[in-house]
């Protein structure tokens, strides 16, 4: 089985052909990061325009790469939801338009269901049922992963997500965009216990996340410092920061492992490329006895190989689209567009 997987959720243009579920022929990445940088963070109009400019060509170079013709291809798979609407809209209709003009089925995948197929790119060992941490920077989730199309969220994020959260306080402390990155190689040099953060719970769901009031305190605490003439050391604090998020989502998911019964976890999404997340989760799983799974670092971020690896099992499962399919900013995985709606086989 061949599928094209198309990527276009956020400003990364990318597309993949992926063999038989879990073989990566190809994968090209166009980022924007750079322009985006002069900006502080993403700015949407600039992120769809270049969508638009780039999506001809990573498609071609994808196909080039896998030495695959598009009448090999059985399917083409392509990111719906949930992202920036303009951004989305540029993957759907081309891959509705290259669907319709090839005559081959249109696969519809969840942007979050695409980052928990990452794993079974990188561990051919892993089926489901398991628990996946799901983090990046518009998505913490913790999922019950039933079978490569089916998915239970038991935690979600109330506000921000982790990857918001890393991003906002790298701002605040002056690193470039995208922050996250700044901050984990800062942390190296820093003391994780020099300040004292806050760790919220939710009411109702302990296995809720709320990073909005972790990111205020660091604000807050870098104004005042300001104001009155002092100085923080931003080692210190990346390292309070990170060892603080690393924290709350490794003793979230364990948490839900050990009441639901699984032995199982996965780590996946753009945070899951940070060293004091993977770090943490390593330790407590080894504690614990529990098989760890993270992909590698190249398939954290967003990419159309786990779309094209999420897209087989949807295809398997007789999941189609037709040229009505539309992009969608906001979506739950277990909504999903009404994936029943959806099977034609």
């Amino acid at each position: 089985m061949l599928i094209l997987g198309i990527e276009s959720s956020c400003d990364e243009t990318a597309a993949s052909v992926v063999k038989d579920h879990r073989e990566v022929l190809s994968n090209v990445i166009a980022s924007q990061v750079d322009e985006h940088k002069l900006y502080g963070g993403v700015v949407p109009e600039i992120a769809s325009r270049r969508h638009c400019e780039n999506i001809l060509w990573v498609v071609q170079k994808a196909l080039e790469d896998a030495h695959t013709k598009l009448d090999e291809l059985d399917g083409i798979a392509v990111t719906y939801a949930p992202g920036l609407i303009g951004a989305l809209l540029v993957g759907v209709n081309f891959a509705k338009g290259l669907a319709l003009a090839a005559n081959k089925p249109l696969v519809p995948v969840h942007h979050i269901a695409g980052h928990i197929a990452a794993n079974y790119i990188a561990h051919p060992d892993l089926k489901p049922p398991y628990l996946c941490l799901v983090v990046s920077g518009g998505h913490s989730h913790i999922v019950e992963v039933l079978s490569y199309t089916e998915f239970h969220v038991i935690g979600r994020t109330r506000d921000d997500a982790a990857g918001e959260c890393f991003d906002k306080c790298a701002r605040a402390m002056g690193f470039p965009y995208p922050g996250g990155v700044h901050i984990d190689k800062a942390s190296k040099n820093g003391d994780p216990k020099a300040f004292t953060l806050p760790r919220p719970k939710i009411a109702g769901n302990e296995y809720d996340f709320s990073f909005s009031g972790l990111k205020t305190a660091v604000i807050n605490m870098l104004h005042n410092a300001k104001q009155k003439g002092e100085e923080i050391n931003c080692n210190d604090l990346s390292a309070c920061v990170q060892n603080t998020i690393a924290s709350i989502v490794t003793e979230h998911t364990m948490s839900a492992a050990e009441r639901l019964g699984y032995n199982k976890i996965a780590v996946a999404g753009g945070v899951s490329a940070n060293s004091g997340v993977r770090e943490a989760m390593s330790k407590m799983c080894d504690k614990k006895g529990y098989s760890l799974y993270m992909p590698p670092l190249s398939l954290c971020g967003d990419n159309a190989a786990m779309i094209a690896c999420a897209g087989s099992y949807n295809f398997d499962a007789g999941i189609r689209a037709d040229s009505s399919l539309n992009a969608y900013a906001t979506m739950s995985l277990e909504e999903n567009i009404s994936i029943e709606s959806l099977r034609t086989i």
